[in-house]
């Protein structure tokens, strides 16, 4: 799946969304590795990547080649600043009109609207799937991202206080959220 679209952040500035393709691995690696060590509201921690830079880069190409799935870039003066991506929550027949939305932006370029943008590229491509839903979770403190979702139409439907277990042993709880598609 492809796009392409050139925004105007709150600074002034113009970003760039497009999906990424196969000469972004390593840019998409480096971005992944700096976002997850900036926040504790993300999946994973950087080291639990399990893609290299060139597994990346044929992971993106797939996206790009894909009709329903897709990695976002958001490139901020030549430099990738964040990534969002829907993936189909599974192929089977009960399964395949949901999607789930993932996204992470660098910790210095939050408030400037490229979490918005990269969330509203992301309900624009699950619509042009056909997906008729499109599904995330977020860390219950994460009170900014929450406001986010909801002002996109997203609404809770389910919370998992035992969603996230911190290195550390704390648990995060996860609030679940969906927009439909197709009403």
């Amino acid at each position: 799946m492809e796009y392409r679209k050139l925004i105007k952040l709150k600074d002034g500035r113009n970003c760039l969304l497009r999906n990424g393709t196969a000469a972004d691995g390593q840019a998409v690696w480096d971005s992944f590795v700096l976002t997850h060590a900036e926040t504790d509201f993300l999946t994973t921690y950087p080291d639990e990547h399990s893609f290299t830079a060139e597994q990346e880069a044929v992971f993106l190409q797939g996206r790009t080649e894909s009709a329903d799935e897709i990695l976002i870039l958001a490139e901020l003066e030549g430099r990738v600043v964040g990534t969002a991506g829907i993936d189909c929550v599974g192929r089977k027949d009960k399964l395949r009109h949901r999607a789930e939305l993932g996204i992470s932006v660098e910790r210095a370029c939050w408030g400037l609207g490229i979490g918005r943008a990269l969330m509203r590229a992301c309900i624009e491509c699950a619509r042009v799937a056909g997906y008729a839903q499109l599904e995330l979770s977020a860390v219950a403190d994460n009170e900014h991202a929450l406001a986010l979702y909801r002002s996109e139409g997203f609404t809770e439907f389910g919370r998992n206080p035992r969603g996230f277990r911190t290195r550390g042993g704390d648990w995060q709880e996860l609030v679940l959220m969906r927009l439909e598609l197709d009403g």
